[in-house]
């Protein structure tokens, strides 16, 4: 059984990191996976890139331009919506790759960026092989959103898109839908995932894919690699106060509106303002930074950049007390795994696949969405907390019960029998 996993890139985004680490978890079970991307940026041998040479690079850049430029000089909102949205109308056929040609089995998870163009997909569609879909995000089943925040409209037929500074019926998001339901109207062989329960639910309610299959398998992580390291140790080497309660921010992008940064800032002031012992809380914050100043916040801060080891990640989680992830909008983020994977516990809003993470007070805490003093009510809560080694362990065991890599390679490797055996 050949598995050939197509994403934009190995590296660089949750996306990549999660299907990278389902080809390695694959690979653990003795699968003959491979994984091709438009850019390879890992040494990983399983992994090939469609744009090997100058000129496949020039293309490729061409067209990733070619996809992004008239949605930003005519379509977009404002800028804070200049990736929110992929039209999807330019990419590169792929259906000659070797790769696709000899596989059992496609597996497709976000291939968005110029990479895959809406008639891209409709081409491997059309050869006929059993295709996985891996939804990471919603845009599978909108007019082009990735997140459709309040918008119901993907529940029809999508149009009038919030994203557009020239929203009407005939909107670019309303071409997007058509054009997607046309790709998909030709789909047989094809079985829908999601991350999260809570995006599969939502997938199955919308227009374009209320009459496939869609089920949920979340994603996996190396528990060897995320693992609870040494507290003290850490804190040295990373140069953090060994005696201070330690809050921790981190995203692959920290100024994305939908993690939600707004909210932390205000529950930060408040447990400055409101908690006693709030002088013994000191803030980290990794991830891209281009905009956000870190003075704004009342604390103490160390400020790292993106983390590309992820040994070094490990450390950086486990020298911290809490992770408080205040998302808006999020499927089943690699940085909540990834730090209850290393023992620490998660404050984070009741929405998206979060509640399927965190058990409230167990290994986390729920807020109340959107609720800045709810976010500070559970920080200070886990800061505090009287049973913080069980919380610890709790947080540890829920992602060795629910997100390791043999137990999520097994279900993934159900689905493609499964697909095989129609």
């Amino acid at each position: 059984m050949k598995i050939t996993l197509i994403n934009t890139s190995d590296a660089g985004g949750g996306a990549p990191v999660a299907c990278v680490r389902l080809l390695n978890a694959l690979a653990l079970q003795g699968v003959d996976a491979q994984l091709l991307v438009q850019y390879k940026q890992t040494d990983n041998e399983r992994v090939t890139g469609v744009a090997k040479d100058f000129f496949s690079r020039l293309k490729a850049k061409i067209t990733f331009l070619y996809e992004r430029i008239p949605f930003i000089l005519f379509h977009e909102k404002d800028k804070s919506v200049r990736f929110a949205f992929s039209t999807a109308k330019a990419g590169t056929s792929i259906v000659n790759e070797p790769l696709v040609r000899d596989a059992d089995v496609l597996h497709i998870h976000w291939v968005n960026s110029g990479f895959l163009s809406t008639d891209n997909l409709k081409e491997l569609i059309a050869l006929g092989k059993p295709i996985v879909w891996t939804l990471h995000d919603m845009w599978d089943f909108t007019g082009g959103c990735h997140y459709s925040d309040t918008c119901d409209n993907f529940l029809r037929e999508c149009g009038n898109c919030y994203l557009l500074r020239d929203a009407g019926p005939n909107d670019i998001s309303h071409s997007g839908w058509l054009r997607k339901a046309a790709m998909y109207a030709g789909a047989k062989n094809v079985s829908f995932v999601t991350c999260s329960q809570w995006l599969a639910g939502v997938a199955k309610q919308s227009a374009l894919l209320k009459n496939f299959k869609v089920q949920a398998i979340p994603n996996p992580i190396d528990t060897d690699i995320f693992s609870p390291q040494d507290k003290i140790a850490s804190r040295e080497k990373w140069g953090i106060n060994p005696f201070a309660k330690i809050i921790l921010f981190g995203a692959a992008n920290v100024n994305d509106k939908r993690k939600g940064l707004v909210y932390l800032l205000e529950a930060l002031d408040i447990l400055k303002r409101d908690y006693p012992q709030s002088e013994f809380i000191e803030v980290v914050i990794f991830g891209k930074n281009k905009q956000f100043d870190v003075s704004l916040v009342p604390f103490r801060v160390y400020e790292f950049s993106m983390i590309k080891v992820q040994e070094e990640l490990a450390e950086v989680y486990s020298l911290a007390d809490v992770l408080v992830l205040p998302s808006l909008e999020d499927n089943l983020p690699n940085t909540v795994m990834e730090a209850m994977a290393c023992g620490t516990p998660v404050v984070a809003f009741n929405t998206g696949g979060l509640p399927e993470m965190i058990d409230h007070q167990q290994n986390g805490y729920l807020a109340q969405f959107k609720s800045a003093d709810e976010l500070a009510e559970g920080a200070h809560e886990l800061l505090y907390a009287v049973n913080a080694k069980e919380m610890r362990l709790s947080a540890r065991q829920k992602v060795l019960d629910s997100y390791s890599n043999e137990n999520i390679a097994q279900q993934y490797m159900e689905v493609y029998k499964s697909l095989l055996n129609q």
